[in-house]
């Protein structure tokens, strides 16, 4: 926001240096000050002290840096931006004037097309995210993997990188021979009802309690997948038939939720390549074919020379030849790097699969594949729901997400209705969806990947905490009395009066926007995003309580009507890049 500005400081400390024979860095790492009412920056003179010492010269480095530092404070002319100037052992900081960076910040935001938007960095990272898995019903526990990897999209994206959305179902295994096995035997000819996605979860439970009723039957699936094994025409057809069932249950689902992607891949795809490779393995010495009596494997720790267990064994292919989940994702590593060019394959799943990833990678180094160190696993802890309840497909014993989210709009309607009860019955639902859908999403993002999300609706649709409706609510407020305002003022202010102190803290969590953005998808976090918005809408509330705007004098309700534009545009940005909507009217 000040780089230019920053810049001639930095030519002006740089001719200090010359005059004085010190050498000097080419970047000299600036940092904010940490804000206590008063916004600055700061760098340090202890790599410079630390080359000359290097150069020959005999001195102590954290004395000669406070040298250093109080000569460039007594040498630097007078800034424009900056009140003050001082040195503090070893630091030089600088702080600016408080009006002339108040006018720059809402003024960033106003004329920026997209405030907080990265420069682009010319490079391609591939989120694979949400993998349900077909012919089972699509609930909540694939709920934080979808809802967490759009997010990281989006915010990767809008920080400069180019992102290919891809998903990963598994449209082929155990389970779908299980479910293709009941539906020809008991449900041949059926259809499924308008709520695909839970019959055919039904049918998935049916399944296996018929198997597990019967254990001779299992030799009837068997069967039927060595049949799926030499493609026999029959069952291949049915196959496509009832996946695409599936598959068009779950995109109803992800346009429910907001969510698209790029790249579909599927397990079927690349079953059979997989195979492939594991033959190369095979024939580099790098797995150990031990059928038919027992697996293809690959002893990684023995490889790799390792005396502890570290890696352990990996095994790539089943005794009768079937593929695993290792043999698909093999392949799966190679064709994204044959079909893009990636500087980045990030992997959003449980933290469960982390060794099974890291042995998979690993496997891909030894074999030679110089991108595997591109590999990335963005691990995440499941979700609680109230009763603790435990999801298993296989019994059936499921929450499914329509079910999540029926239930989120209808208790944000009851919210919606009792705050505004004028509204039209067509309007109070479209707010109830956009509601429900945030205090889904909000919790699955506010806390750390690897921490378990306990989620309750208490806290979920909480308007007075840190939740989506407390952050949509801020912006209803910020439209609210911009919609009251006869029109905003275009032309950049400088705020002529003394700020008051909730305009301050506002104006400096508005300033923090972009580097926030640029944490956030340094470490694939949209923590910090959501807990950046959640200061941005308490300290915009402080000021709604505190500082009249439509009351005040023109000189300073100009300036504040600002200053609620630029929040309302924050807030907005912020929840979209959560997949959230920012709601006009509450």
């Amino acid at each position: 926001m000040f780089q230019e500005e920053q810049k001639q400081i930095e030519q002006q400390i740089y001719s200090i240096f010359k005059e004085n024979s010190i050498p000097f860095a080419e970047d000299m790492g600036w940092a904010p000050v940490p804000f206590s009412g008063e916004w600055g920056i700061s760098t340090s003179f202890f790599k410079i002290a630390a080359l000359e010492a290097k150069s020959g010269k005999s001195l102590n480095v954290p004395q000669r840096a406070e040298e250093i530092a109080r000569l460039v404070a007594e040498n630097l002319p007078p800034q424009e931006y900056f009140s003050r100037i001082e040195a503090a052992g070893g630091y030089l900081n600088l702080y600016f004037d408080s009006r002339l960076f108040s006018a720059r910040v809402v003024n960033s935001v106003l004329s920026a097309d997209h405030f907080g938007k990265g420069d682009p960095k010319g490079k391609t990272l591939m989120v694979e995210f949400s993998q349900p898995n077909t012919h089972k019903a699509f609930h909540v526990g694939h709920l934080r993997s979808a809802i967490l990897g759009d997010a990281v999209c989006r915010i990767l994206e809008f920080a400069g990188y180019d992102v290919i959305r891809a998903n990963f179902y598994g449209d082929m295994g155990l389970h779908v021979i299980k479910w293709l096995w009941n539906y020809q035997k008991f449900h041949s000819g059926e259809t499924p009802p308008a709520d695909a996605t839970r019959w055919m979860g039904d049918l998935y439970a049916e399944a296996n309690r018929r198997l597990e009723e019967n254990p001779g039957l299992e030799s009837e699936v068997r069967e039927l997948y060595g049949r799926w094994d030499r493609q026999e025409p029959e069952i291949v057809d049915l196959w496509k038939q009832t996946r695409q069932w599936s598959v068009d249950g779950f995109h109803d689902l992800y346009e429910v939720l907001d969510i698209n992607f790029d790249r579909i891949y599927a397990n079927s795809e690349v079953e059979f390549q997989g195979k492939e490779l594991v033959d190369e393995l095979i024939k580099k010495g790098i797995a150990e074919d031990l059928r038919p009596d027992d697996a293809v494997i690959v002893r990684l720790d023995d490889l790799l020379g390792l005396k502890k267990e570290k890696y352990r064994v990996l095994v790539v292919l089943r005794s009768d030849g079937t593929a695993l989940y290792a043999t698909e994702d093999l392949a799966l590593a190679k064709l994204k790097f044959e079909e893009y060019p990636l500087d980045k394959s990030i992997y959003v799943v449980d933290v469960r699969q982390s060794l099974h990833f890291q042995q998979v990678w690993k496997t891909l180094e030894i074999a030679g594949y110089s991108w595997a160190e591109n590999l990335v696993h963005l691990s995440y802890e499941l979700v609680n729901l109230p009763g603790n309840v435990v999801m298993a497909s296989r019994e059936g014993t499921v929450v499914l997400l329509e079910d999540l989210i029926r239930e989120a709009k209808s208790r944000a309607f009851e919210v919606v209705d009792e705050k505004n009860p004028d509204l039209n019955q067509e309007d109070k639902m479209e707010i109830a969806r956009a509601v429900g859908l945030g205090a889904i999403k909000f919790p699955m993002l506010d806390r750390e990947n690897t921490r378990i999300v306990t989620f309750d609706w208490e806290t979920a649709l909480d308007f007075n905490g840190q939740a989506a409706p407390y952050i949509q609510y801020a912006h209803v407020r910020a439209n609210s009395i911009l919609k009251k305002a006869d029109g905003l003022p275009s032309a950049a202010i400088d705020p002529d009066y003394e700020l008051d102190p909730t305009e301050v803290s506002l104006i400096e969590n508005l300033s923090q926007f972009p580097a926030v953005i640029q944490n956030a998808a340094r470490e694939y976090k949209p923590l910090h995003l959501t807990h950046a918005l959640f200061e941005v809408a308490r300290s915009f509330n402080a000021f709604y309580r505190q500082a009249p705007v439509l009351n005040a004098d023109p000189e300073v309700r100009d300036f504040r009507l600002q200053l609620v534009e630029a929040s309302r545009i924050v807030l907005s940005a912020g929840l979209n890049l959560l997949g959230i909507e920012a709601p006009k009217v509450m």
